[in-house]
């Protein structure tokens, strides 16, 4: 086989090998044992043939070099790829200065399911503290919805491992929820003044 085919092939055999294990690690973390194992018996496959191959040709500096990179962009892959996949769950905490009934009420239509309280800042305002759990593929879309009603909302996302009980038992986030606007949040700011 040629050099640089042999290099090229260990530069992907390096990339899918690095990317399984990043995806591996992130569903341990998540508790997904089964699936987890799955992937590392693949990653591990791959892993041999790879250091097989390196090992028979470490006369040629190319093979060491791509090899390299390939793990430097196997972790990079890895990383995207979980990120499109978004695997498992995230519990968002919000703190609201103002609009706090507009977020709950928006959030609430979308389908999610929010526990609320009152607390207090360093200024000693009252301040609503909103506890949401949602699917990590949905976080973009509440993200996008807290910053137009409230830009200034204090914002925490946490991973959560185990979930049980509780509202969120059930999937029930509307697809087909109209995205707020800035239009529309100024619309409904005008109604619920008037009210």
């Amino acid at each position: 086989m040629p050099m640089i085919l042999t290099a090229l092939l260990i530069l992907l055999a390096r990339i899918i090998d690095v990317s399984l294990g990043t995806i591996r690690i992130l569903l341990l973390m998540q508790g997904s044992r089964l699936y987890a194992a799955l992937i590392g018996f693949f990653e591990c496959l791959i892993y041999i043939f790879i250091l097989g191959t390196v090992v028979q040709h470490l006369d040629n500096p190319l093979n060491l070099i791509f090899y390299s990179l390939g793990f430097a962009l196997g972790n990079y892959i890895g990383s995207l790829f979980e990120e499109k996949i978004a695997l498992g769950h995230v519990t968002v905490q919000l703190i609201s200065k103002n609009c706090s009934h507009l977020l709950l009420q928006e959030i609430r239509s979308m389908g999610f399911g929010i526990t609320n309280w009152n607390g207090y800042g360093k200024d000693q305002m009252e301040r609503c503290l909103l506890h949401i759990l949602i699917k990590r593929k949905y976080l973009p879309v509440l993200l996008k919805h807290i910053e137009i009603i409230d830009p200034e909302c204090f914002i925490t996302v946490l991973d959560a491992k185990k979930i049980s009980g509780g509202f969120f038992g059930q999937d029930t986030f509307k697809q087909n929820s109209t995205p707020y606007t800035k239009r529309s949040f100024a619309f409904n700011m005008v109604k619920a003044k008037k009210a």
